[in-house]
Order: structure tokens, then C-alpha cells, then sequence
């Protein structure tokens, strides 16, 4: 099995922090490319343009914020690495960038932050395990 290309989600939790450290030695092992991912709060549409456009244009900057550590580790790393940005619930976003980018792998923590505490895995990390179509290691 070849793997070209790895999703790591992120959301800024020091679980997300050590699937990237693993997925920065990982990747270069076999030549791999990384898709970086964090998703953000969805905007509703009942907002005024303006308000809508700051509220977007403020989470957008916010997740950028949260990915710019991670791009660094993977730069360390010499890793090629794409980051995306995108509005949603984790796990369904995940699932469809992996699909979408015809992902071969993807690396996540056990836990991230959640509303849900003491689980010893993550509902997100349990419904990606569940559905995605490629390979999932998930990260201690």
C-alpha cells in the first residue's frame, strides 16, 4: 500500500499537537504529503451580510491562528503540507476531506477539546474510526 497523502485534523488540544510531531517523523518515512485540517463553528445565514462576512472572516483568522505551530513542526520536518480551513462539524468534515483529497491515511489524536470530558476516546475520533474509508491511527 502506497501512501501518498495524510490528513491530521487539529483543533488546537495537546492531543492534536502529538498526532502532528508523530505524523511530522511519519510522512517523511514514506514520502507522504500532508493535508492539515481544523474546522470552525459554522455561520448561520440569518445574520446580516456585514455581520456574517465578520463573523466568517473572524473564525477564518482564529484557525489560522491555531495552525500556524502545527505548519511549523512540518516545516522542521521538511514536509510538504496544505492547510485547509473549513466551516462544520469535525467528524463530517473530516470524513469528506478525506474522501474528497483522496486521502490514504489519516493521523488524529484520541481526544480533542469537546463539551464531553473523561471519555477515553473522543466522539469525533470514534466516528472518523467508524466511517472513513482509508486507514486511521490515532495518537496517545
Amino acid at each position: 500500500m502506497k501512501i501518498d497523502k495524510v490528513l491530521v485534523p487539529v483543533d488546537g488540544s495537546e492531543f492534536s499537537r502529538k498526532a502532528v510531531e508523530y505524523a511530522a517523523q511519519f510522512a517523511p518515512m514514506v514520502g507522504a504529503s500532508v493535508i492539515l485540517l481544523t474546522c470552525r463553528l459554522e455561520v448561520t445565514s440569518l445574520l446580516s451580510k456585514d455581520l456574517y462576512e465578520k463573523a466568517i472572516n473572524d473564525l477564518d483568522a482564529h484557525a489560522e491562528a491555531l495552525l500556524e505551530p502545527y505548519k511549523e513542526i512540518f516545516a522542521k520536518a521538511h514536509v510538504e503540507v496544505t492547510d485547509v480551513v473549513m466551516g462544520g462539524t469535525p467528524e463530517d468534515t473530516i470524513l469528506q476531506v478525506a474522501k474528497g483529497e483522496d486521502c490514504d491515511m489519516i493521523i488524529m489524536g484520541s481526544r480533542g477539546y469537546s463539551d464531553i470530558k473523561g471519555l477515553f476516546l473522543g466522539s469525533t475520533t470514534h466516528r472518523v474510526l467508524q466511517l472513513a474509508e482509508c486507514p486511521v491511527t490515532v495518537i496517545r
